[in-house]
């Protein structure tokens, strides 16, 4: 089916990425995956490319446009070419992080923040989940207490995402105990603020060259000017932003499915077997037409979704919408392309097989399914009893 969604612009834009990613990414993703990090200059090239922070506007280095398709194009061609850590890292930066400081930061801010998260030198990280919290962030246990022109914060986060490369990480702190849902503030916490300590490493099943680690804040002191946003809206900012860390969890699912069932379809119609090629046998057929139609549905609610995020009326319950049924989608996809390449789908040498174990993470991490079912079911209820 012929599709509107992307223009020239965008096409050109995915030219230019899918060059720098068959040149300075696809050949060195087995190392990076060995090594168990992707090398930081990756993300200084991509800055000099242009292809971070797009949204950061142009008098602080960034391209200025507020524009999602250009990040899912982005997201596309990194998938195709199996790069779901490169992903994982840039969803928390450019989608998470930045979205943040951009909306919420000051004028001071920004000059200072924005120009080398722009260049790839700087990446940002976002400290929410903690050892006994994670969907439920009302349940933190991270403080920040008033201490003269600043405060001093104490805690520690988990399974963070660019934890341990990250040299901004944005942290979610309880600052009044008293204040329910408006006693929450986000704080940027930079390298070198003494008590700012990382962990270990995470070893995770899946994503092996993204780091993921444990964060500590021992007595930081963090001064008025990292306060970012107003004080006690930090749970508010984070609910309003929901909705387009979501869609970016769904955008790079539906990458990610969509490059799966591309191997396993090229792979069934170049192998042979009982005579013919094994995507001519019936149930393969049939396999794939169920995996093309659920695929296409799909990015027509992804596609809509976008559209809806660029023009600032995303809910959080489509994005929940989103966010499950692509992830969800994501897995079943995977599995069956893996089973599609037989033995060689438990190779290391194919991306399928990396592939079945990225993908894990996505129903879990941004919100797990049973989350944004529950989300969904609310605003049903909400609505219904109007």
């Amino acid at each position: 089916m012929r599709s509107t969604f992307y223009d020239e612009d965008h096409e050109a834009f995915r030219e230019s990425v899918r060059e720098f990613t068959a040149r300075n990414i696809a050949p060195n993703l087995a190392t990076w995956e060995a090594e168990g990090l992707t090398d930081p200059d990756l993300y200084r090239q991509m800055g000099e490319a242009g292809m971070v922070g797009l949204a950061i506007p142009e008098q602080y280095g960034g391209m200025g446009i507020d524009d999602y398709r250009f990040r899912m194009i982005i997201s596309e061609e990194l998938s195709k070419v199996g790069a779901a850590s490169v992903n994982a890292t840039f969803g928390v930066h450019d989608d998470i992080v930045l979205s943040y400081l951009i909306d919420l930061g000051t004028p001071e801010q920004l000059a200072t923040w924005l120009p080398p998260m722009a260049a790839g030198t700087s990446i940002g990280a976002i400290g929410m989940t903690e050892p006994d919290a994670g969907s439920d962030l009302q349940g933190i246990r991270t403080n920040a207490v008033r201490s003269g022109d600043g405060w001093v914060l104490n805690g520690s986060k988990t399974f963070i995402t660019n934890g341990f490369h990250a040299d901004k990480v944005l942290v979610f702190a309880r600052t009044d105990p008293e204040a329910g849902s408006r006693g929450f503030t986000l704080f940027l916490v930079e390298n070198g603020m003494e008590g700012f300590e990382r962990g270990r490493k995470l070893d995770k099943l899946g994503l092996h060259s993204q780091d993921t680690a444990e964060l500590f804040f021992r007595d930081v002191q963090v001064p008025d000017a990292n306060v970012v946003g107003e004080v006690g809206m930090g749970l508010i900012s984070m609910m309003e932003r929901l909705p387009r860390e979501r869609l970016s969890i769904a955008g790079g699912a539906l990458s990610s499915a969509e490059a799966a069932y591309t191997w396993g379809r090229d792979y069934v119609f170049q192998r042979k077997a009982f005579g013919g090629l094994v995507g001519d046998l019936p149930t393969v057929r049939f396999t794939l037409a169920e995996l093309e139609t659920e695929l296409d549905v799909t990015r027509a609610y992804i596609e809509r979704s976008i559209l809806a995020l660029n023009e600032g009326h995303l809910t959080t319950a489509d994005a929940s919408k989103a966010k499950w049924w692509a992830t969800e989608l994501e897995q079943r996809v995977i599995t069956k392309s893996l089973q599609l390449h037989g033995g060689y789908g438990f190779m290391e040498e194919y991306p399928i097989a990396r592939a079945f174990r990225d993908s894990r993470v996505q129903t879990i991490y941004g919100g797990t399914t049973e989350i944004m079912k529950e989300i969904i079911a609310r605003d049903i209820a909400k609505r219904a009893k109007k």
